[in-house]
């Protein structure tokens, strides 16, 4: 398509047939969705499902990424017009990818939020998609590794994170966005052994029990090292990806609830992200972007880039023949 067909093309989250294609309508305008994938309800023939978690109760710090997935989904409209930098597939053009909506709950009742997330999340599988969720804080990756590990057993677990979220708390009804990955090892839902934490720079005394590769190693070492040493981790075991914005040095994305100096930089975080290629992802997630402290939108371009990522990272084991 010219670029001057890009005026007649509109409202792709709505008009387009099917769930693949291009979109080249204009970035500041049109219905939104992540990546103007086709917005659906119905999975039916869908291979990713992208779907939003507004949820923010859960923070220790500063509130608002139950603003991020609306800044995400905006943020990413300035990519959909080209293939994926970096890859050589196109998930655009070769893959059914769908953005599912948000998950519905009731904001005053959060006892009831994790089973809906697990439900939600469980509905995707059950129909035969993998999910990328766009958070919200980052407790809700717990409820998703609950439905995950229910269809795969114990899950390897890539964490991209300033924290280890695995402070001692032994109320599983409790909800922390700091303590959910102490439970998850707790509760089975993740193969210690075949998880890493990558980027790590605040103390806990607590081991988990999962392999740590912290931010002052990844800035010492190569990008190829932290590479491997995360492919080693993992081998070929159903691996969940997630995201932590925070993981990146305020820097780069200063729009998040708890931001801590010495993290990687956007460039360190897409090389590895690219160089985890292979890795079997059976699912991930980017959450912790908080709009209100984006001042320059700069921590949602980046969320919708890790996210883009994903999604590649993803459909690279969609390929024919993989």
């Amino acid at each position: 398509m010219a670029l001057s067909d890009a005026a007649n093309d509109v409202d792709n989250a709505l008009t387009r047939k099917g769930f693949k294609g291009m979109s080249y309508e204009n970035a500041f305008g049109g219905a939104l969705s992540f990546m103007r994938r086709t917005y659906t309800k119905d999975l039916t023939g869908v291979q990713l499902a992208v779907t939003g978690v507004p949820f923010d109760q859960a923070v220790t710090n500063r509130p608002g990424t139950r603003l991020g997935p609306r800044a995400i989904r905006e943020a990413s409209t300035l990519q959909p017009c080209d293939p994926p930098f970096g890859w050589d597939i196109n998930p655009f053009e070769e893959n059914a990818i769908a953005d599912y909506g948000d998950l519905a709950f009731d904001y005053a009742d959060t006892r009831s939020f994790p089973p809906a997330l697990k439900a939600h999340i469980k509905g995707i599988l059950d129909a035969g998609a993998g999910s990328l969720t766009l958070g919200g804080d980052h407790y809700i990756t717990f409820p998703i590794l609950r439905a995950y590990a229910e269809k795969f057993g114990p899950i390897a677990l890539v964490q991209f994170d300033a924290h280890s979220d695995t402070w001692p708390d032994d109320d599983m009804d409790r909800i922390d966005h700091g303590t959910m990955f102490y439970k998850a090892v707790k509760e089975g839902l993740i193969d210690v052994q075949k998880s890493v934490q990558v980027g790590i720079r605040t103390q806990n005394d607590y081991d988990a029990g999962v392999h740590v590769i912290d931010a002052p190693k990844v800035h010492q070492q190569s990008t190829a090292d932290t590479i491997g040493q995360i492919k080693a981790i993992v081998g070929d075991h159903p691996t969940y990806i997630t995201f932590d914005i925070d993981c990146l040095d305020p820097a780069f994305a200063p729009g998040t609830g708890t931001p801590v100096w010495g993290g990687l930089s956007s460039a360190q975080a897409a090389a590895i992200l690219r160089g985890l290629r292979g890795v079997n992802m059976v699912g991930g997630d980017v959450v912790e972007v908080s709009p209100p402290f984006d001042t320059t939108g700069a921590t949602a371009v980046a969320g919708a880039h890790a996210a883009c990522e994903l999604m590649c990272l993803y459909c690279w084991n969609l390929r024919e023949g993989a």
